[in-house]
């Protein structure tokens, strides 16, 4: 495991920056203090994120490619950290496409709102609203969502199936939705498969694992390339799977099936996606 100093000098700065990442777009998200350190929760942060942005690379080069004013959308942002950072590698960069950046929490969508304008991003628009009733550009051609809560990734992954979203990432955290409809239904369950979750440790694990399982096939089934992969070491974040769709087919039925059989096999197991999609 890797062992953090507390700090990074900041001569020492430049080695964890990705190409073309300025120390003071970090020192304005406040990843760098004011003396240009950047301390050990600050280095985890921006490592992921990093690390996220360029598994996004072949994504956004192709969105910037294809469309003339693309549109990212940073789902339930938070203090927008992956939402500034692309804006300023890629947005900025490229002169064209917009980021809307949708918090819930009124103090947050503030903050971010008022770094924006501070740091001159005029394409960087902040919503404070639930995803759901976002006022959302009618066409959105990627959607990320980095550690989402809960039910929170379910919405990310419904906005962007609706609005035909080419590229989808979302790094999912806290999932306690799918753990908690399993509570209590060992005996109402196929006998093989109830040990999976009869002790609390396994329902929350086999939880969190089924619900991803069954977000990949939604993404499968909507047309979706998927793929599965750590984000980051365990050393960085112990919430580190990665899900990516790419957007390649209108459907896959393949996947709908298996979707269905999947669904009518624990039937008592609805994540949020499946409800407000009406599959399975």
């Amino acid at each position: 495991m890797t062992r953090f100093r507390k700090s990074v000098r900041p001569e020492e700065v430049k080695r964890e920056l990705a190409p073309g990442q300025s120390p003071e777009l970090l020192k304005a998200l406040h990843l760098l203090d004011r003396t240009g350190k950047l301390h050990a929760d600050s280095r985890r942060k921006l490592k992921q994120v990093n690390h996220l942005v360029r598994l996004l690379t072949p994504a956004l080069d192709d969105m910037f490619e294809r469309h003339p004013e693309p549109v990212i959308v940073d789902a339930a942002a938070g203090n927008a950290y992956l939402g500034f950072i692309l804006y300023e590698l890629f947005l900025a960069l490229a002169g064209k496409g917009s980021m809307v950046a949708v918090e819930p929490r009124a103090d947050l969508a503030e903050r971010t709102a008022e770094r924006a304008t501070s740091l001159g991003y005029e394409r960087l628009r902040v919503l404070c609203s639930s995803l759901s009733s976002a006022a959302l550009p009618d066409r959105v051609h990627m959607l990320v969502a980095l550690h989402a809560c809960d039910t929170a990734t379910d919405d990310a992954l419904v906005t962007a199936i609706e609005r035909g979203a080419d590229h989808v990432a979302v790094v999912p955290c806290c999932q306690a939705e799918v753990a908690k409809q399993l509570s209590g239904k060992e005996d109402d369950a196929d006998p093989a498969l109830a040990p999976l979750w009869r002790h609390r440790w396994h329902r929350r694990e086999f939880g969190a694992h089924l619900t991803n399982v069954i977000r990949s096939l939604v993404l499968e089934a909507y047309g979706y390339q998927v793929t599965v992969t750590e984000l980051t070491g365990w050393e960085h974040s112990l919430k580190n799977e990665l899900i990516l769709g790419r957007r390649v087919h209108r459907e896959n039925r393949r996947a709908r099936r298996q979707l269905e059989d999947l669904l009518a096999r624990i039937p008592f197991a609805r994540p949020s996606i499946v409800r407000a999609l009406k599959v399975g």
